[in-house]
């Protein structure tokens, strides 16, 4: 029996020498995860400072800790009683100043406005092939709005697409570009927020299909179309491209209108900048391409189409662009805006086949006199031309005020009227052209309410064969689906 035990005894000392060398696996495991968070935190967390947000970026994109009236480290120069001084006052302004250009740049205006009333106070449908996304309320309102958001909920909510109580966030909101915003700029915009006068306001719910109501599943988008981070300026390229690349891969997010898109809706990155079809408008190739592009356009005539919605012979800016010129692109700087246009012509050109430019067809109609003394019985184009558009575009389709900013438009060399397809033109006759600029206000009356179907078809033939690509034709059917697009 003593035999036996002594036996047992190294067996024994060898178990629980095991167990002695598991638990300090363990403790070691459970510390190597706890240093990995830290370690993260230091990086991710609110108060971090990116090792990406390199000078060319702080040179735009003045920190409030850096603005006029602020000590390091982000502390307050104020009074002993805790009141602001004049320096301070003065920094915060310039704070919220810089963060109205940025959400101006970012045309937040635009998704967060459905009331002209109520801005920023969200309630617009944006539709998508899952259903429909309403946009929140981002105005500084208490309940419904953003105002018990933490800069950090902010900053998560722009940076990474997850929300203030953890929820993933749909990309209609386009975090997978505003990540590369630094944190300088999404404090600034947050900031200029904060001034807005509070709405009361909740809009509707999101209508989705299921299973895309279920948030958690954007885990799996991110998986396939997100990247967290922020832009890394390229030493190799000029300051100027850097500028424009931050601002057209970041706040200006170019890419959700002017890219096309995979199966589930992410952006095709083979495809950047070559054009999509948006809520049945066109957004254009914007690439360098000579034909199917914007790379035979100078650099001048780029710059005044972002600052004023028009470059006189080549395009004039209708639908969801005109908004993007009216509420973000107009007010930016001269050197911005040459900034944006340094980088798309830098971008690699994709042709879309067509054989010459959009702006570069047409020729100047006489079929006014034709139709003199004719009866006519049937829906006729060059009729119903002369009648309703003849006036503002003359029967020529030269236009009427040459190139003054309040002119209207030639429809020869035009984009839209030269286009391999004819939405585009046909959107504009039934839902009109709205724009306003420092230069001019522009309108164009709708004509959907006036004109049926197969005359806005009509119409929409004759234009193009006459004064753009006799090759885009629209039928019936299809006025008919874009006639009930937003």
């Amino acid at each position: 029996m003593t035999k036996n035990l002594s036996r047992g005894q190294p067996a024994q000392v060898l178990v629980q020498h095991k167990r002695r060398r598991f638990r300090v696996a363990t403790l070691a495991a459970a510390f190597s995860l706890f240093a990995l968070y830290m370690a993260w935190y230091e990086a991710h967390g609110p108060n971090a400072r990116h090792n990406d947000e390199l000078p060319i970026m702080q040179a735009h994109a003045d920190d409030a800790s850096q603005a006029p009236g602020s000590a390091p480290g982000g502390a307050t120069n104020g009074a002993a009683d805790g009141t602001a001084t004049p320096a301070a006052a003065a920094g915060s302004s310039d704070l919220v100043k810089r963060g109205e250009y940025l959400a101006r740049a970012g045309d937040c205006v635009a998704c967060h406005t459905a009331d002209k009333a109520r801005p920023f106070a969200g309630g617009l449908p944006i539709n998508t092939p899952f259903g429909t996304i309403v946009t929140p309320n981002i105005t500084p309102d208490p309940d419904t709005g953003i105002g018990q958001w933490s800069d950090a909920d902010f900053l998560r909510a722009m940076h990474e697409g997850i929300g203030k109580s953890g929820e993933r966030l749909y990309p209609a909101f386009p975090y997978a570009e505003y990540t590369k915003v630094t944190d300088q700029d999404v404090l600034a915009i947050r900031a200029y927020l904060n001034t807005l006068t509070p709405i009361h306001y909740a809009p509707p719910s999101n209508s989705l299909k299921f299973p895309f109501n279920q948030r958690w599943l954007m885990v799996f988008w991110n998986m396939f179309n997100f990247t967290e981070g922020r832009f890394v300026p390229d030493p190799k390229q000029s300051a100027e491209w850097n500028r424009g690349a931050y601002l057209v891969e970041g706040l200006a997010h170019c890419e959700e209108c002017h890219t096309p898109r995979n199966f589930t809706q992410g952006l095709k990155s083979s495809s950047r900048f070559s054009g999509a079809l948006q809520a049945g408008w066109h957004a254009y190739n914007i690439t360098p391409d000579k034909n199917s592009g914007v790379g035979n356009w100078s650099d001048d005539e780029l710059v005044s189409y972002l600052s004023t919605g028009a470059a006189p012979g080549r395009a004039n800016a209708a639908g969801p662009m005109a908004e993007v010129v009216t509420d973000s692109t107009q007010y930016l700087t001269r050197e911005d805006l040459g900034s944006i246009v340094a980088y798309l012509h830098s971008v690699p050109p994709i042709s879309g086949g067509e054989a010459r430019p959009r702006d570069q067809w047409g020729n100047p109609a006489n079929d006014v006199t034709a139709l003199r003394g004719t009866t006519i019985n049937a829906v006729n184009g060059a009729q119903l031309f002369v009648a309703n558009c003849a006036t503002c575009h003359s029967w020529t389709g030269q236009g009427v005020g040459a190139s003054a900013p309040g002119a209207y438009p030639s429809l020869i060399h035009n984009s839209a009227v030269g286009a391999s397809d004819a939405n585009n033109l046909a959107m504009v006759i039934l839902h009109g052209v709205s724009r306003t600029t420092k230069q001019a206000d522009v309108l164009m009356p709708a004509f959907g309410t006036e004109l049926t179907d197969d005359q806005v078809a009509a119409i929409t033939n004759y234009v193009t064969k006459q004064f753009g690509n006799p090759q885009s034709t629209v039928t019936v059917d299809q006025v008919a689906k874009l006639r009930t697009q937003q």
